[in-house]
């Protein structure tokens, strides 16, 4: 593989990282809405905060504004791993089943965008489970210790099952994200070239377009991810109510549905969208940036 083969790798994990910590407040206000409620968990029955400016408000005051970029390092490294590898899948895979094409790749095609997206970004997410589960953890504000003491803790108590918990769900919601995002993305931008040109207007529309979709299809598998995420499991003892709170995918689904209603799976919508905006605008105008380097 050539040189520069690597690089819609390397931009995809440095854009993946600036854009983390420039929403990154957002994310944590997202989890925290989404864990609270659960009626079959005593330790997020109380609905603390009403929305998302309540929960950013609260937080900051109680905790201080470090509180809410409590996670960032296990985020970033999540981003150096799942971004590198989904974007760079992505272009890769897509430029390659291109160049097979009667076509030669002169023409986008959605079956193949939408199979190459949702494949890259998969892969990538299962991969990069375990930084997911120790973000969470540390937003949710149960883990105020380091990275490292977080990460030895949940090894200890828990094991490689752990940190991969709720992996059905991420992955499942990272390849329905990518599905939509990046083909949406790729055709608003196609189609906004003549008017617009390959400029940061052009990319700054696309991405907003590109993040509502996403946002809609993809919140109640967030919801259920976050939740099992969250939920903790001791490894060497009898499981009670109290820790195995949820058995699957499904049981999430069908308990949070029963318990809380159906809207319960849209809980951090708002500031998932919000993210997704601003994080897909920062994202795709520092990937273009970086790509006329080469």
């Amino acid at each position: 593989m050539g040189d520069r083969d690597w690089r819609p790798f390397i931009y995809g994990g440095l854009a993946s990282i600036v854009a983390e910590f420039g929403t990154f407040p957002i994310d944590t206000t997202k989890t925290r809405l989404q864990v609270q409620g659960q009626k079959i968990d005593p330790r997020h029955v109380e609905l603390r905060y009403t929305g998302m400016l309540d929960c950013f408000v609260k937080t900051s005051q109680q905790e201080g504004i470090k509180a809410l970029y409590c996670g960032i390092w296990p985020a970033v490294l999540r981003q150096a791993t799942y971004g590198t590898i989904k974007f760079g899948t992505y272009y890769s895979l897509k430029k390659a089943l291109a160049q097979r094409r009667a076509d030669g790749g002169s023409r986008e095609h959605l079956p193949t965008n939408t199979f190459c997206a949702a494949f890259a970004g998969g892969l990538s997410s299962a991969i990069a489970n375990p930084t997911d589960v120790l973000k969470v953890r540390m937003q949710v504000g149960d883990e105020k210790r380091s990275l490292g003491r977080c990460f030895a803790e949940t090894w200890r108590a828990e094991g490689a099952r752990g940190l991969w918990r709720g992996v059905g769900p991420t992955a499942q919601r990272a390849a329905l994200i990518a599905a939509v995002e990046l083909p949406v993305y790729d055709a608003c931008k196609r189609r906004l070239l003549p008017a617009l040109g390959d400029a940061p207007l052009n990319h700054l529309l696309s991405s907003l377009l590109a993040s509502l979709g996403s946002a809609v299809a993809s919140t109640p598998l967030d919801v259920i991810r976050t939740r099992l995420m969250n939920q903790k499991k001791l490894r060497d003892s009898i499981a009670n109510s109290n820790n195995n709170i949820y058995k699957g995918t499904i049981d999430c689904f069908v308990q949070t549905v029963r318990n809380e209603g159906f809207l319960a799976l849209y809980k951090g919508f708002i500031p998932t969208w919000l993210r997704m905006g601003p994080w897909n605008i920062i994202f795709f105008i520092t990937y273009e940036q970086l790509k006329q380097f080469y």
